[in-house]
């Protein structure tokens, strides 16, 4: 059997980010590897979202330092770091509704393959633009779709796309904010079963509140309270670590008992 070699692509020293007098987030060490899931968890309120915006180049980091592929890429806008390979989605659907499933994931291909030069092709004549959004559809299984309207699809559908239209701006790192929330359970199993075919070329951060979700797919987990990072390990390591099962895992387990 092939041992599959984990190359770090995203990783963030000492990321902080204040607002005014509150710190949402508070000197995190995190770093994606390629062909893995890295999953963070944490309660409302635990900087969570803050976190995926400063790895993303939403929000600018008060102090740290990030790196993509042993660059330097802090203080980077969120354009700038799409445009080398960091793909994002949002908690909330972030879709054109009144555009078809391709016609969704050919803009998301176009801003990665812009081609300001040609001012007289029409955009969807760009042969580059349209191959990305195919691939992207077929990976996401969304090929039998292209033609639908992205307001006629199913919520599970309606995120599957928002991962395609990451899949077709050619990323290497996907930062999906709970990309399976809303979702029934026939629909959160075809979307996990996406998230593991798609180890294969990239780095994946997954935040997540379903708990059976996190650990039936996740390589790797780091869990934050407060806006710290309290742990982080493989599965098995969280579900036995004392202080997690305190501050997070056993307030689940008692919110489901």
């Amino acid at each position: 059997m092939t041992m599959m070699t984990h190359i770090p692509i995203l990783q963030a020293e000492g990321l902080t980010r204040r607002f005014g007098g509150l710190t949402a987030v508070n000197g995190v060490d995190l770093s994606l590897a390629l062909h893995q899931i890295h999953a963070v968890i944490g309660t409302n309120g635990a900087g969570k979202s803050t976190l995926i915006n400063m790895l993303s180049g939403e929000l600018p980091p008060s102090a740290g330092r990030l790196q993509l592929q042993g660059q330097d890429v802090t203080g980077w806008t969120q354009h700038k770091l799409a445009r080398h390979g960091i793909g994002r989605s949002y908690q909330r659907n972030n879709i054109f509704l009144p555009l078809t499933v391709r016609e969704n994931c050919r803009l998301a291909a176009q801003s990665r393959a812009q081609r300001a030069w040609r001012l007289w092709e029409p955009a969807q004549a760009c042969r580059t633009s349209r191959a990305l959004a195919d691939e992207a559809m077929e990976r996401a299984g969304l090929a039998a779709q292209a033609a639908r309207l992205a307001s006629e699809l199913a919520h599970g559908q309606k995120r599957q796309l928002e991962v395609a239209m990451c899949l077709a701006t050619q990323p290497v790192a996907l930062l999906l904010d709970e990309p399976l929330a809303g979702m029934g359970a026939e629909e959160s199993a075809r979307m996990l079963d996406l998230l593991r075919g798609l180890r294969d070329g990239h780095a994946i951060l997954l935040v997540e509140h379903d708990m059976e979700a996190v650990f039936a797919v996740a390589d790797r987990i780091t869990v934050m309270v407060n806006g710290t990072v309290i742990a982080s390990g493989d599965p098995a390591a969280i579900r036995a670590n004392a202080e997690v099962q305190l501050a997070y895992l056993g307030e689940e387990e008692g919110a489901h008992a």
